[in-house]
C-alpha cells in the first residue's frame, strides 16, 4: 500500500522539504526543494534565534505548506536540529512552524540525527563495510559507523559551517591564521570521538557541504543532483577543492554557479570539517549522497 508523506528537515543553515510516496519501506521522490534560511545565525553567539532568521523560516515554511496542500500528502514530520537544541526562544520557533505547518517540530537529539541520516544515505549503496556517513551542517556534524545490519556508534559534534565560519572568519580572503583556528577547533572535537573512525572502510559524505565540494571538484558548470548523487571523489581531488574553497575570495566563489549563493561565505569551514576528518580514515576516496536525513525522516513515517 502507498502512502504520500513529507519530511522537513529545518538545520542551521537550511530548511529542506522532501515529498515522496512510501510503498513498503521504499521511497519514490515526488518532489525535493531546499531554501538556504540561515535560522543558526548568530546563535552560538547569542543563544537565541535573531528575529530575522525566524521570519526567513517561517516564509519558507508557508512556502512548504502550500507545496504540501498542493500535493495530497497525508503526513508530514518535521525535524530541527543542531540549531534548535538549545535557544532559550524556541518556543516562538515552534509556534510559527506549527500555526504555518499544522505541525509541531521534532527537536531531534545528535543520535537520532545520526541514525536518520545513516538509513537516508546507505539506501542503494554497496560499498565496503563497515562504512561511515558523515553530515556536515551548519552547526554541528553528524558521525555515524555501521554496515546492512544498522548502526554501530553515533555521535553529533558541536562543528559546522555556519558556527566556525562565525567563530573564526573576519577577512576576505580567509586568512592561514583563521583557518589554523578552524583547524584546532575541529581537530579538537575529532579527538573526543567515541565513533571508531579507524574501523571504517568507506565514507559516504552528505548533505550541502558535501554535495557543493563535490560539485566544485566535478567542475560542473551548474549544480546538477544527478551528476552530485553517488559521485566518487578521490582524497586528492578533495584536497585540492577544500584547498581552494579555503583560500579564494569570497567574490571568487559567488562566481561559481553550482556553489548555492547561500552557501558562499560558509563553504571553506564546511570543506574543512571533511578533509580533516578524511585525514583520520583509512581511504583513498569517497562517495556523496543526494540521500541524507531527509530521506531518512520520510521513511520513518512507514
Amino acid at each position: 500500500m502507498s502512502d504520500r508523506v513529507a519530511a522537513i528537515d529545518c538545520g542551521t543553515n537550511s530548511i529542506r522539504l522532501l515529498i515522496a510516496e512510501l510503498t513498503d519501506g521504499e521511497l519514490q521522490e515526488v518532489d525535493r526543494r531546499m531554501t538556504i534560511v540561515r535560522l543558526g545565525q548568530g546563535v552560538d553567539a547569542t543563544g537565541a534565534f535573531a528575529p530575522e532568521a525566524l521570519e526567513r523560516v517561517f516564509s519558507a515554511a508557508e512556502e512548504f505548506a502550500a507545496v504540501v496542500r498542493s500535493k495530497d500528502v497525508s503526513r508530514i514530520r518535521f525535524v530541527a536540529t543542531s540549531a534548535a537544541r538549545d535557544v532559550s526562544n524556541r518556543d516562538a520557533f515552534f509556534a510559527g512552524i506549527e500555526q504555518r505547518l499544522g505541525v509541531r517540530p521534532d527537536i531531534i537529539s545528535g543520535d537520532e540525527e545520526a541514525e536518520l541520516s545513516f538509513r537516508g544515505a546507505t539506501t542503494a549503496l554497496d560499498l565496503p563495510e563497515p562504512y561511515l556517513v558523515t553530515d556536515i551542517g551548519g552547526g554541528s556534524t553528524e558521525l555515524v559507523l555501521g554496515d546492512r545490519t544498522g548502526v554501530r556508534a553515533a555521535q553529533s559534534l558541536d562543528i559546522g559551517s555556519v558556527r566556525l565560519t562565525e567563530r573564526h572568519v573576519t577577512t576576505d580572503p580567509t586568512t592561514p591564521a583563521e583557518l589554523a583556528a578552524i583547524a584546532r577547533d575541529i581537530d579538537a572535537l575529532l579527538d573526543t570521538t567515541t565513533v571508531p573512525l579507524h574501523e571504517a572502510r568507506a565514507l559516504i559524505a552528505v548533505a550541502g557541504t558535501a554535495t557543493t565540494v563535490a560539485a566544485v571538484a566535478l567542475d560542473l558548470p551548474e549544480y546538477d543532483r544527478t551528476a552530485v548523487h553517488h559521485a566518487r571523489l578521490t582524497t586528492a581531488q578533495l584536497r585540492e577543492t577544500t584547498t581552494w574553497l579555503t583560500t579564494s575570495t569570497h567574490a571568487a566563489r559567488a562566481a561559481v554557479h553550482s556553489i548555492h549563493p547561500g552557501r558562499v561565505d560558509v563553504i571553506g569551514a564546511g570543506a574543512l570539517i571533511l578533509q580533516r576528518l578524511v585525514d583520520r580514515l583509512p581511504i583513498t576516496s569517497l562517495t556523496i549522497s543526494e540521500h541524507d536525513i531527509l530521506d531518512g525522516v520520510a521513511l520513518s513515517l512507514g
